[in-house]
């Protein structure tokens, strides 16, 4: 049996926490309104607040449980993100690749997930030549349907890859307050919040971080740090 202080799962966020992407989050969903005749400054707060979560959820919430206007505004989201990204605006946040990389190498399965649709994150993973950086990437989808800040594909990570014998082998890092959330609620044994996305580290400790790191190029460290200290 794996020892219980190893981290051997590691589930990493995209977009703000391994993905660099600008603002384009907030310029999708601007776009996203305008194309449906909607006040992009009335969103935008909501917007903000909810960075993490599945984003078919947050138009559900703001066109208030209107199911097909929600689907519209989804698709129109996941349009003018993708026209973003193949704009050649996103790029790895500095030493993430890397950090993958290091973690693979130390014998860790790394994940990486994200609140955006699969055509989305396909389209991200194409842009930065990362299709075979992990060996699996998730989506609401993949989880049931339900994103952050419910633990099911931090738990679908663990499900799938079957490469520790408790939740409390995970280590879960992302850059909003519900990536903390989901990792908590998983039963992770590390939940690392990192300062390159959407939230402040007052935040991400509020929700649960055990460890807030300026960026994900310091998470190999980080673990092999509370590893020892265990």
């Amino acid at each position: 049996m794996t020892e219980i202080h190893k981290h051997n799962l590691v589930v990493l966020d995209m977009a703000g926490t391994t993905v660099a992407d600008g603002g384009l989050v907030e310029r999708a969903f601007a776009a996203a309104a305008e194309r449906l005749g909607e006040d992009p400054a009335r969103m935008i707060d909501y917007v903000r607040a909810t960075m993490g979560e599945s984003k078919i959820s947050v138009f559900r919430h703001l066109f208030g449980g209107d199911e097909t206007r929600a689907q519209q505004a989804n698709v129109a989201f996941e349009e003018a993100y993708g026209e973003l990204v193949a704009g050649g605006l996103i790029a790895p946040i500095p030493g993430a690749a890397e950090a993958i990389d290091r973690l693979k190498a130390e014998g860790r399965t790394v994940v990486l997930t994200t609140g955006f649709a699969r055509v989305t994150q396909d389209a991200i993973l194409d842009a930065l030549g990362w299709r075979d950086l992990v060996e699996l990437t998730l989506c609401p989808a993949d989880a049931g349907g339900r994103g952050r800040p419910y633990p099911d594909m931090v738990l679908g990570a663990f499900l799938r890859t079957g490469v520790v014998d408790d939740v409390r082998q995970i280590a879960v890092a992302g850059d909003t307050s519900y990536d903390m959330l989901s990792g908590v609620r998983s039963g992770a044994g590390i939940v690392t919040g990192v300062l390159t996305g959407a939230h402040d580290e007052a935040a991400l400790k509020e929700h649960g971080a055990t460890h807030v790191l300026a960026s994900v190029a310091d998470l190999p460290a980080a673990i092999a740090r509370a590893e020892a200290d265990r």
